[in-house]
């Protein structure tokens, strides 16, 4: 045992020699079980402790490794499925070019069979049919979305059950994910409770061992808790998901640290009554030597982030909670990193994720500052932000750059507006893009077609009596002009994705949802945006899907958000629209029933995108779940914050 490290057992004899120095020896001798005088690491029981903590290391050190792993699958599941999506996609434009090459012969049989004599006029109808015929692309196009199930029934019945959003938790009114969500969340928890209790005997006397493990997996969670939460980090790239989809787990991990800093704090506690108790030590003496107090303090740091990162705190006060989520973790990062030494490596990762993310990313590289203008729309509750400029160089970059590159379909920022007020220099606050992307995401564009300007709006509604979105109101009242700080772009393709990969794209907007619709719209029907160019040669074509909105608004003046002249364009290109009357006065309409009878009319593949209020989103999913479990072919993504 000589060559064991027992730098932790000699901090309590230490204090354990300390305490005892000054008592007299027949009370040292009359404590039950101590022998100051012997060499512990000859005691078999604790030759066995030490050898329970040396397993706790080496076993916990291999828990990032699985980690690593399960992100490996992930990414292999996320290019997949973008290479079948992109091939979709690209099957879906030459049936677009199939479909006009048809109707330019069409055209053309007609044109000359009208100047023949009578009764060689060629039939448009045959013309057609003979051009269908000899057309392989063409049944791609008019397939049917209803899928056989046959064998294949389970399978489906698996899927719909895991896109099934269960309703809120009665009382507390808690908001639920789909359920593949709860089961990769269960799945995290099981992995932690493994690592928890294998190889963990269930004896009192190594309540200490047990107790230290939770330290060590609170601190090997520390990584994924910081990857999670930074709004530039490698995950996007390799699975698809942006930090706001990641933000449910980037929560659950922080539940996790504080529960398993519950059990070793507790733990720990218990090993002072049961042992050092005994021993002299009062419990002020034990929270307050160094080793203790540095936990403490760490401890205390976690729990208040938790209890401030709770949505009932966040609405209420969310400055402080911005705040106080900076200050606290660089606290409770450098009292974690005095408090233990085996967390160090791990401190010191998450330490460099943040200050990476915040500096270097969000406050340098990806931070931009603009003039823009602002409108208090008829509604007075909601404002307009504008701003436009120049577009830089869109060359493809390995780093990630600022909007003075432009954004993409479905993008959004945090807003920074020190013109406010003092306290309003470090608040940023986000917002999706409302206006349409200046550039083109897909490869094919020509650089001829690329728009050279990038026009930057913003949808903001004044949320409650007091905050950031209230005093902007205030202020636009009286300013119509103002200077903001941008930190972005961030965000995914993957609702355009799936929308660009469909016949039938359909998108739900709740509200100011239409944020997340327009540009959604935009990038899909507009000319410019969409052109690609014919695989055969020849024109440019626009891929032949049909695009459907649902735009559900609260008061008739919401309508306004999107302007007329804007909405006939997006319909002169083929959208087709359905503004159902304002719920403030007729209701909320059968949601279902519509997109329900949009996917069983159409054919081929449809995809859906929803945005808005949390019930909206639960019923347009839920339908696509009921679809599924149909066999029908449709995919649902929902665009929404997870504050």
């Amino acid at each position: 045992m000589h060559d064991v490290p027992l730098s932790w057992a000699r901090d309590v004899l230490r204090e354990t020699n300390a305490l005892t120095a000054g008592l007299p020896s027949d009370e040292v001798s009359a404590q039950p079980g101590v022998d100051v005088g012997k060499d512990p690491g000859k005691d078999p029981r604790f030759r066995a402790l030490v050898e329970a903590v040396l397993f706790s290391r080496r076993f916990v050190s291999t828990y990032n490794i699985v980690l690593l792993g399960l992100l490996a699958i992930f990414t292999i599941w996320h290019w997949s499925e973008k290479v079948v999506l992109r091939r979709r996609s690209e099957a879906l434009s030459r049936a677009g070019n199939a479909i006009e090459r048809v109707d330019d012969v069409v055209d053309e049989a007609w044109s000359s069979s009208s100047s023949t004599i009578e009764g060689t006029v060629t039939p448009p109808d045959a013309a057609k049919k003979a051009v269908d015929e000899t057309s392989p692309l063409l049944p791609a196009q008019v397939r049917s979305n209803q899928r056989s199930t046959g064998l294949w029934k389970p399978y489906y019945v698996v899927i719909s059950w895991l896109q099934y959003q269960p309703p809120s938790i009665p009382i507390v009114n808690k908001t639920l994910p789909t359920n593949q969500v709860s089961l990769i969340i269960l799945a995290f928890l099981g992995l932690n409770a493994f690592y928890n209790f294998y190889g963990m005997p269930m004896e009192l006397k190594y309540l200490f061992v047990f107790a230290d493990r939770c330290g060590l997996l609170f601190s090997a969670n520390l990584p994924l808790l910081y990857l999670l939460a930074a709004k530039n980090q490698p995950i996007k790239f390799l699975t698809g998901y942006s930090y706001e989809s990641l933000n449910i787990f980037h929560r659950r991990v922080g539940e996790l640290l504080c529960f398993e800093a519950l059990l070793h704090f507790g733990g720990m506690l218990f090993v002072w009554y049961g042992l050092l108790r005994h021993l002299g030590f009062t419990l002020t003496r034990f929270l307050f030597n160094r080793l203790s107090g540095l936990g403490l303090g760490t401890f205390a740091s976690y729990e208040i982030l938790y209890f401030t990162s709770l949505s009932s705190f966040r609405q209420r006060w969310y400055e402080i909670f911005l705040a106080s989520h900076v200050f606290l973790q660089i606290a409770a990062l450098v009292l974690l990193w005095f408090h233990y030494h085996t967390a160090r490596i791990y401190v010191g990762i998450a330490l460099a994720t943040f200050l990476i993310d915040r500096i270097y990313f969000r406050l340098w590289l990806k931070s931009s500052t603009h003039p823009a203008t602002l409108t208090v729309l008829e509604d007075g509750e909601t404002i307009l932000l504008s701003s436009n400029w120049n577009v830089e160089d869109r060359s493809p970059a390995l780093i990630a750059r600022s909007m003075k590159y432009g954004w993409n379909p479905n993008d959004h920022i945090f807003i920074t507006v020190p013109q406010l007020s003092s306290k309003h220099v470090l608040q940023a606050h986000p917002f999706t893009i409302f206006s349409a992307a200046p550039t083109s995401n897909l490869p094919e564009q020509t650089e001829e077609v690329k728009p050279s300007h990038a026009w930057f709006t913003l949808l903001i509604r004044a949320q409650q009596d007091s905050g950031f979105t209230r005093t902007l109101l205030a202020y636009a009242q009286t300013n119509p002009t103002i200077r903001i700080r941008l930190d972005g772009p961030y965000g995914s393709s993957h609702a355009l994705d799936i929308l660009s990969a469909s016949e039938t794209a359909v998108i739900v907007a709740g509200g100011s949802g239409i944020a997340v619709a327009y540009p959604l719209l935009w990038a899909l029907l507009s000319p410019t945006s969409q052109s690609t160019p014919d695989l055969e040669g020849g024109k440019p074509s626009t891929p032949k899907r049909k695009v459907k909105l649902l735009w559900i608004i609260h008061s008739a003046s919401h309508q306004l958000w999107l302007p007329a002249d804007k909405v006939q364009e997006l319909q002169s290109w083929g959208l087709e629209l359905l503004v159902p009357p304002p719920t403030s006065e007729y209701g909320r309409p059968d949601v279902k029933s519509l997109v329900q009878g949009w996917s069983e009319r159409e054919v081929g593949r449809t995809g859906v995108v929803v945005s808005g209020p949390n019930g909206l989103v639960r019923d347009v999913r839920n339908t696509c779940a009921g679809l599924i479990r149909g066999g029908r072919d449709v995919e649902v993504q929902v665009e929404k914050f997870g504050w």
